[in-house]
């Protein structure tokens, strides 16, 4: 179990709220072809398979704030398009994980790496939670383009992980197929993927209704009735910590390993094998103030808290471990995981959050989207709006908030790599 300081995060008084055999596969173009002509112009060539950086904060060329926009994808498939693309004229060697070509078409976590084994490697993970991979594929778009601009880059090994979770990319959802919050979803045992937190389940009508939306929603008198009752420390637990024993409600972690969280368990060692010392930077949206990045550091990472600060600024550090009205513990995390299976190589996780609205407001988003997803469906009114606005509260359609997120993330991601290369990891 770890947990996190979202009040550090938010200014306001709100609470914060099977697809088959796996392997690695040539890339699939079908749902590519679909794109429009101007898109189809850059669809990449089949035969991507599996294979058997001194980049200083001076030299990292922040994209302008008048075109960083640009970076954003219209869609997952425009997304693996461009990533993929691009990351083969950067040079990198490509991997391509299908999560399964006869119930999930087209849907694959693809890894790009540039540089040499044996290297201080940075990994840059996005999309964990579907939905938010529309600003974390743009980072690691624009990331990219850094690098193919940049020589010294090669004396680092980048690891950039794109689409964690692709089924939630498309369909416009945080989770998976499954409802599987995968970052809930990565447990060393399988009896961790069990029980809830007491107070869910009687949260649990409010939080995950069993009908279809009314024409006006009590969402927010009811929050605010909820929140007097059971006081904001008991809902953030109930609402953010992860349960196991409601399959179709918010934060589900799953009721064992997810496809996705598979190929990761399976195949991580190879993208990773001789690091010396790595840096994994998971990208995500949705919690904090409107635009700022903040890196959460859990528990255990915590005791590195001066580092991460001398090398990225205090301001931006939110160390996990904290106690009292602000704190959550949240269980079954990707980057903790990973952290803890390759400590051989002094491995540093942080996860890189951006954000965007009022928490009620992202929960209650979170609340509806999830509610026609399982009781209501394609085609109805209540449906396209849930999708639309849970896609908002992760991807504001702001060009401000877009180009700072962008700039952000690769002037923080550039500070990393000067980290890394100094030996001081």
């Amino acid at each position: 179990m770890v947990c996190c300081n979202w009040k550090a995060l938010d200014k306001s008084d709100d609470f914060e709220p099977a697809c088959g055999n796996i392997q690695p596969a040539t890339v699939s173009i079908d749902a590519e072809r679909m794109l429009s002509d101007t898109i189809g112009k850059q669809v990449l060539s089949e035969g991507i398979t599996d294979p058997g950086q001194n980049m200083t904060q001076d030299s990292t060329n922040i994209p302008e704030q008048d075109n960083a926009e640009r970076f954003f994808s219209a869609n997952y498939a425009e997304a693996r398009i461009r990533f993929v693309a691009t990351a083969k004229k950067a040079g990198a060697s490509l991997l391509s994980y299908s999560i399964d070509e006869e119930t999930c078409p087209g849907l694959s976590i693809d890894i790009a790496t540039i540089g040499g084994s044996n290297a201080p490697t940075l990994l840059i993970t996005s999309g964990v939670h579907g939905v938010e991979g529309y600003a974390g594929s743009a980072i690691q778009f624009a990331l990219l383009e850094q690098l193919m601009a940049n020589d010294q880059f090669r004396k680092l090994r980048t690891v950039l992980i794109h689409a964690v979770n692709p089924y939630g990319f498309v369909h416009g959802r945080r989770v998976n197929e499954e409802n599987v919050d995968l970052n809930r979803n990565f447990h060393a045992s399988q009896e961790d993927y069990a029980g809830a937190p007491e107070t869910y389940s009687r949260l649990d009508r409010f939080l995950n209704p069993t009908t279809r939306s009314r024409a006006f929603d009590l969402f927010y008198p009811q929050a605010l009735l909820t929140i007097a009752r059971y006081g904001q420390p008991a809902l953030r637990q109930a609402v953010a910590g992860g349960q196991y024993a409601f399959p179709r409600g918010l934060f589900f972690g799953g009721k064992g390993p997810s496809r996705p969280a598979r190929i990761i368990q399976e195949h991580a060692a190879s993208w990773l094998s001789g690091a010396d010392g790595v840096l994994h930077l998971d990208l995500h949206t949705g919690l904090g103030s409107w635009g700022a990045a903040k890196m959460l550091l859990e528990p255990e990472e915590s005791r590195h808290a001066a580092w991460y600060a001398e090398n990225f600024g205090a301001e931006t550090i939110v160390s996990g471990g904290q106690t009292g009205r602000s704190a959550y513990e949240a269980s079954g995390l990707f980057g903790l995981w990973m952290q803890r299976l390759f400590g051989k190589y002094h491995y540093r996780f942080a996860t890189l959050e951006f954000g965007t609205y009022p928490v009620l407001r992202v929960l209650q988003a979170l609340r509806a989207e999830n509610r026609a997803h399982h009781y209501s469906g394609p085609g109805k009114k209540d449906y396209a709006k849930s999708k639309a606005q849970l896609i908002e509260c992760f991807c504001p359609a702001s060009p401000a908030w877009r180009s700072k997120v962008v700039q952000t993330g690769i002037h923080l991601i550039g500070r990393g790599y000067r980290a890394m290369s100094s030996g001081d990891s």
